[in-house]
């Protein structure tokens, strides 16, 4: 059995057991990831996928037990690397970010310069998705952190902890009737068409409880995963835009009006997370701590050790105070 094999088959589980695909992400040739993968099974006696012809159709059960185990030995001989990397040269390496289009265009330009010139030497690489696409990233190694607000709670082996707290606004252009509401309402808004976040982005879960409770059905007509998409149709007169407050820039969208929704819904957490039992080098300590300045090492340590969410979030009520809100 040698670790390229392993390698092999988590890629081909991860790229939905399209070989091809696992095979450019390797740098090598599909027959030769189907040749060690066929030398693996033959060396342990079983079957790892089954197969309708040369195709791959599903992880056996062995190999899917196989596959558990894999991921922890290619996780641990990533740990002794980065061990070794820390103590040869601790100000270089790569950084892998999986997080939405809001926390990139919005929340990271904050502090992606400030960890550059702290760390020139380390490269960044972020990668944008769904919450559900960010969390399962970093829950299979894919990437270091995922930052984002939604979805992460349903992998528990990610050790998530909170940044900040944000809320919504509402986007209008300046003549719109919405701007003589005092206040504004949750029934006025539904008068209007929405455009809004695509369900399970940025808190669209919590946006559309709100209007369930208060007995409405807004009508949302256009649905998109970037801000910036939604503000394109607000001032194409689609309809009224609910978004992150803080994707609104008075400096650029001039052309629109943000008015405060703040007590129309409730606030949503931004979390940062990363699979439980990597090894943090110490410039992804200080990156998170840029990000969230309560995030001190000594936090995530002690979160890391902690075994389950529940355990974490009655930790973290303890120790962390009132988190900032945008």
């Amino acid at each position: 059995m040698k670790l390229r094999q392993l390698h092999y088959i988590r890629e081909v589980a991860n790229r939905g057991l399209n070989v091809t695909a696992a095979a450019e992400a390797l740098f090598t040739s599909q027959p030769g990831v189907s040749k060690q993968i066929r030398l693996l099974e033959d060396e342990l006696g079983v079957l790892i996928f089954e197969r309708n012809g040369k195709h791959l159709t599903r992880l056996t059960p062995a190999g899917t037990a196989i596959l558990a185990i894999a991921g922890d030995i290619l996780q641990d001989v990533e740990n002794i690397e980065r061990i070794a990397r820390e103590y040869r040269d601790p100000a270089r390496g790569s950084l892998r970010l999986a997080t939405t289009h809001t926390q990139a265009r919005y929340a990271l330009p904050a502090v992606i310069p400030q960890f550059r010139q702290r760390y020139p030497d380390v490269a960044l690489h972020i990668h944008q998705g769904t919450p559900l696409q960010i969390a399962e990233a970093a829950a299979k190694g894919e990437v270091d952190f995922a930052i984002a607000t939604e979805a992460m709670e349903h992998f528990e082996e990610l050790v998530m902890m909170p940044c900040y707290h944000w809320n919504r606004c509402v986007l209008t252009p300046p003549d719109h009737p919405l701007t003589r509401e005092d206040p504004l309402t949750l029934d006025a808004i539904a008068r209007y068409p929405l455009v809004t976040y695509v369900f399970g982005f940025t808190g669209r879960s919590l946006l559309d409880r709100a209007f369930a409770d208060a007995g409405l059905q807004p009508q949302v007509v256009l649905t998109a995963v970037d801000a910036d998409v939604i503000k394109t149709y607000v001032r194409l007169g689609l309809g009224v835009g609910i978004v992150a407050r803080m994707a609104y820039d008075p400096k650029t969208d001039v052309d629109l009006v943000a008015l405060d929704a703040r007590h129309l819904f409730r606030p949503s957490t931004t979390r940062i997370g990363f699979k439980r039992g990597l090894i943090l080098r110490q410039y992804m300590y200080d990156f998170m701590q840029m990000f969230a300045p309560h995030l001190n090492r000594n936090l995530v340590d002690r979160c890391a050790q902690l075994a389950t969410h529940e355990e974490r979030n009655a930790y973290l009520n303890q120790a962390v105070g009132d988190l900032p809100i945008y």
